[in-house]
């Protein structure tokens, strides 16, 4: 047993020295998960003193400083409102990818609040992933219809135990998002969110994390631009969306002009614009579907 506040002290600067940039956070969060208490407690513990920690504790410190996610070692990723499983062969949520959310979010508000008499919002969500966009979609906007695509089975599996854990009504299915889907929904969808794959082929990640432990069908988008899947995809959402409907795109910090260029040569979007995310990098592109 080791001495809470100093075992998670020394971890944060054996953090450090292996180039952890949350190294703080993920000390406290991996005593957290020991523990079986949240950090708040665990910074409550750090105050009061006189407790330990477990020799578990220092295995998991010894992986995180050999680059394994925090997530896959505490077998979750805090996203928004909710908490999901995650683990090896599904991307692990990031932070920036919020932005989008909220954007979605905007949009099924402003429809719901126009009382078309067309029924509930419908909402899709290609390339899944953990379920993370569509089941927070769903968590915070309970009366919208929300489906979800992705094409990793391992994926899949972890956003369907994400769904049933939540108790979220969120139809899950397995398939390729750069083909036709939900085709009962055909014309019909109000909005469409997109966190494709769009990491450049040939660009290696510098983050050990993401080199090497988020699965590749995640990351590379399928030309030197990275932009050949997420413009297939936005494809797909041509197709599924109404005229006037609302797709959003994630995107890498770089591609912040040349997929709204790309996006609007198509003649399938109008009104294309990019957005922030709260670091102030480009990460969203959004645009209606043409009539």
């Amino acid at each position: 047993m080791t001495d809470l506040r100093e075992g998670i002290r020394d971890a944060a600067a054996r953090l450090r020295e292996a180039g952890v940039a949350s190294a703080d956070v993920d000390a406290v969060e991996l005593a957290a998960h020991v523990l079986d208490v949240d950090a708040s407690e665990v910074r409550r513990l750090m105050v009061l003193g006189g407790r330990s920690l477990p020799g578990s504790y220092a295995v998991l410190v010894d992986e995180r400083v050999g680059r394994v996610p925090l997530q896959h070692l505490t077998g979750r990723a805090h996203f928004r409102r909710l908490t999901l499983s995650v683990g090896p062969g599904v991307f692990v949520p990031r932070p920036e990818t919020e932005v989008l959310v909220d954007l979605a979010l905007a949009e099924v508000d402003r429809l719901a609040a126009a009382d078309r008499g067309e029924g509930p919002v419908r909402v899709v969500d290609l390339c899944s992933g953990s379920g993370a966009i569509a089941l927070s979609v769903k968590d915070e906007r309970p009366d919208a219809h929300v489906r979800g695509l992705e094409l990793s089975p391992d994926a899949r599996a972890w956003a369907v135990a994400n769904r049933d854990r939540l108790g979220l009504d969120v139809d899950l299915v397995q398939g390729d998002a750069t083909r036709p889907c939900f085709e009962d929904w055909t014309g019909t969808v109000d909005v469409v969110t997109i966190n494709p794959p769009y990491i450049p082929v040939g660009a290696v990640p510098l983050d050990p994390e993401v080199r090497d432990h988020d699965p590749e069908v995640a990351l590379y988008g399928g030309s030197e631009d990275g932009l050949a899947i997420p413009l297939a995809v936005a494809g797909v959402a041509a197709a599924l969306l109404r005229p006037g409907g609302l797709v959003l795109v994630e995107h890498a910090d770089s591609q912040g002009e040349s997929l709204p260029r790309r996006l609007s040569a198509t003649g399938e979007w109008t009104d294309v614009t990019d957005h922030a995310d709260l670091s102030g990098r480009p990460r969203v592109t959004v645009a209606r579907r043409s009539a």
